[in-house]
């Protein structure tokens, strides 16, 4: 049993989560943490597998984040590969600013829409902060 819960997402992460994106006042129930735990731990370890038999194939060792883009993209998530291809482009462009500069962080808000016209707030965090990404449709 200890291994199975090894493999899943930690539950108070899932949790934290799960209240950000609620009404303040509601609540959640321990089963309701549980099965969106297995759900998510499910979806990461089905694309992160994807992404590894790709560079499997390219006979490389490392699955780096074009590839779980290209995963998303490949297993029909197309919107979220979208997504997260213009995060992780924020993000290198951020990093490299951040290289050439050789300060301490930035923090950049910054927009984008999806193919759909869905608007997604892109942020780089300090540690610590929340993962969330908040988004208006």
């Amino acid at each position: 049993m200890g291994d199975e819960h090894d493999k899943l997402l930690p539950i108070a992460n899932v949790g934290r989560i799960m209240k950000q994106i609620l009404p303040p006042n509601a609540k959640i129930s321990k089963e309701a943490k549980e099965t969106i735990q297995e759900c998510a731990s499910e979806f990461v370890s089905f694309v992160t597998s994807e992404a590894s038999d790709k560079c499997h194939k390219e006979n490389r060792k490392t699955v780096n984040g074009d590839d779980v883009c290209w995963a998303l993209s490949s297993l029909g998530f197309d919107t979220y590969g979208e997504v997260i291809m213009k995060y992780l482009h924020k993000y290198r462009e951020f990093e490299r600013e951040r290289a050439a500069q050789n300060k301490g962080p930035i923090i950049e808000d910054d927009k984008d829409e999806d193919s759909m016209g869905r608007v997604f707030e892109f942020r780089v965090m300090e540690k610590g902060e929340s993962t969330l990404v908040r988004r208006s449709w």
